[in-house]
């Protein structure tokens, strides 16, 4: 097969290995394996089927590309350099795994042009890819085929499908009918370890076909079907599974076909042998004027042009660009702040998990944006609204997604779709199964993605269901990954104010911790001013200076201010602190801070939950009520008594502070 300058494509997929072999030569640091075994796969699908604009890295209506086998990222860098993206430079491909440079060891959002998400985690790829397949289907429901048509391509390894999350995600696109979807199997059947027999006797096809996918088996390096399985692909009315039997380290002498190519440099030898064998005579780096020209002719500039032109004189347009935004419009930020305002007038008693449910149902008619779904627990976590429709194979008009049992296949699922563009996706489980959705929450803090985690249950106050259930360690697990916002309000104000913070956040994930139990209303303001925005405030205060600060979050805030109206009966002063984001207030400058916990004045902390982290709060000279291990099954009265999780205990370690 030919490019249109009459170069072959066999010639271009060299360059790719040519490129792949020097750049991990370079660094001394690498993976050649993959990159130079699906060469003749990417070259096909980049030059003849992806639509793409170098140009215009983010076009909305761009095929998607990701690579899940992130470990061969040389592949990818090296198709962002040959096919034209701007700053992909060959001075950029020569500082390969180096500081600052642009091409990192594994792909990274954010930081290269023409990176679609985050991968080196197996399986996170090919399941986010699952998302952004469902919001193009969404999309697509919401403004047409003139705005959205395009799709999703992955490359995915044997180690992203024997993950377990691919395995979820695999299931919900098939169940969804994801057509748009085609992941390529690198089916070299070599891992780190050896041959992948090793570890493994599953029939993948038959798999991925129980799941309702379309699949084939190709030889990989034969283009010319390479090219008609990418050809069917568009056609299927499922998602598409191609297995392409490659060789790992394709024409490499010695080290072809094994694991010695899929996880460091080749050497100068292997790396003169595998020139030779592909008939590169070029120096390192360099790729020839013939074949650069026939890359740069790849990619759609004249369908991104039409496009455009179909966007200025469409009717929505201003609908179209503002959900790509994700950002609250004037009717948005009207909406919080009308129902902020509300909850302050109506000061109900509720578990802050139908808090939420109210906040979302309030504002989700104003913001087309907001989509979401819960792990099979819709009716405990009050995600669905009662108006909003259900997203369905075929029909993919609705705002709710029934995930399944699938905790990490949905957070990584909603992760996607906020690459997307143009949903602001909520996901839904008990906080203690936050464990199951861990790896993905981190790759939405990574990645910068708002992705709100509506987590109920949250300690405790769950009861019966007992230390299973209930997420003591949880809390203090998420506050520790960098970016991640914990927000666990404490009445139904609060909650409306964390929602809020969550959707005016642009830059990174928020976790919603809600009760399962009935939890009193504490504030006496309007709701003007949202206080949980800056993490923590005093709710209750003193006359005069505090002798003792009581700080807690949640059902604990309730508790506080009982034990300080006991303690003012004792001439103890206590001002009370609602700390509802612990990581907000800890961001703050330190006027804000000490206006709030006067320094040198003692400090006790409420949360039923592990006192890991709060030291940063109340010092280690600080009390802390909460607890110590695991919980028990048994009613939740009886379990904050057991535990010693009371008013009482709160005043008690007050004044053990005060009095000595």
């Amino acid at each position: 097969m030919k490019a249109p300058n009459g170069t072959s494509l066999t010639a271009m997929a060299n360059a790719i290995r040519a490129l792949s072999m020097d750049a991990v030569q370079a660094a001394n640091s690498g993976h050649p394996g993959m990159p130079m075994g699906m060469a003749d796969v990417a070259t096909v699908l980049w030059s003849r089927h992806m639509k793409f604009d170098p140009a215009a890295p983010a076009w909305a209506d761009r095929d998607r590309f990701v690579l899940s086998a992130g470990h061969g990222s040389m592949l990818l860098y090296s198709l962002l350099h040959l096919t034209g993206f701007e700053d992909m430079t060959m001075d950029q491909i020569k500082q390969f795994r180096q500081l600052d440079s642009l091409t990192a060891g594994h792909p990274e959002y954010g930081h290269t042009p023409g990176v679609e998400a985050t991968t080196g985690p197996l399986g996170q790829g090919i399941s986010m890819s699952v998302g952004m397949a469902l919001a193009e289907r969404m999309m697509n429901a919401r403004f047409g085929d003139d705005l959205v048509d395009h799709r999703t391509w992955v490359i995915a390894s044997d180690g992203d499908l024997q993950e377990g999350i691919s395995h979820e995600a695999i299931s919900l696109a098939g169940h969804l009918g994801l057509n748009r979807l085609c992941v390529l199997w690198d089916d070299n059947e070599i891992s780190i370890d050896g041959p992948t027999q090793l570890s493994e006797s599953t029939d993948v096809l038959k798999r991925f076909e129980a799941a309702n996918w379309a699949v084939s088996r190709i030889d990989g390096h034969d283009m010319e079907a390479i090219d008609a399985a990418l050809e069917a692909a568009k056609t299927s009315d499922k998602p598409v599974l191609i297995a392409c039997r490659t060789t790992i380290g394709y024409g490499a002498p010695t080290k072809a076909g094994t694991a010695g190519s899929h996880g460091s440099p080749l050497g100068p030898d292997e790396i003169a042998g595998a020139r030779k064998a592909l008939g590169w005579d070029h120096p390192a780096f360099e790729v020839p004027p013939d074949i650069l020209d026939a890359w740069r002719a790849a990619g759609s500039p004249e369908a991104h042009a039409a496009w455009r032109d179909r966007l200025a004189d469409h009717d929505q347009a201003d609908a179209f660009v503002a959900q790509l935004s994700g950002e609250p419009g004037e009717a948005e930020l009207a909406a919080l702040a009308t129902w902020r305002r509300k909850m302050a007038a109506e000061k109900p008693s509720l578990a802050t998990r139908a808090s939420s449910g109210q906040a979302l149902g309030a504002i989700i008619d104003t913001w087309p944006g907001i989509v979401g779904g819960s792990a099979d627990l819709t009716g405990s976590n009050l995600t669905k609204t009662p108006d909003v429709g259900v997203v369905k194979a075929g029909d993919y008009a609705g705002q709710y997604i029934h995930f399944g049992v699938r905790e990490h296949g949905m957070a990584a699922c909603a992760n996607g779709m906020s690459l997307h563009g143009g949903f602001r996706p909520h996901v839904a489980t008990f906080l203690v199964f936050s464990d199951y959705c861990r790896p993905s929450i981190r790759m939405s803090a990574l990645m910068q993605q708002p992705v709100i985690y509506v987590m109920t249950h949250d300690s405790i106050g769950l009861g019966e269901d007992g230390p299973t259930h209930q997420p003591v360690e949880t809390l203090a697990a998420l506050r520790a990954i960098p970016n991640v916002e914990v927000f666990r309000p404490c009445d139904a104000l609060e909650t409306a104010e964390a929602w809020e913070a969550a959707l005016m956040r642009l830059d990174g994930p928020t976790v919603l911790a809600l009760s399962r139990q009935k939890l009193p209303h504490l504030r006496s303001d309007d709701g003007a001013e949202n206080l949980s925005a800056r993490g923590a405030y005093t709710l209750v205060d003193t006359d005069g200076a505090p002798d003792v600060l009581l700080i807690a979050t949640g059902s604990e805030v309730s508790l506080a201010v009982e034990a300080a109206g006991t303690l003012a009966g004792e001439g103890i002063a206590a001002r009370v602190v609602s700390a509802p984001c612990v990581e907000r207030f800890l961001a703050q400058d330190a006027s804000y801070q000490d206006e709030v916990l006067p320094q040198g004045v003692p400090c006790v902390a409420a949360e039923a939950a592990l006192r890991y982290g709060w030291d940063a709060v109340i010092g280690r000279g600080g009390a802390f009520v909460g607890m110590n291990g695991f919980g028990a099954s048994a009613p939740a009265e009886t379990l904050y008594e057991h535990f010693g999780i009371t008013a009482d205990a709160i005043a008690a370690a007050a004044r053990g502070l005060v009095r000595g």
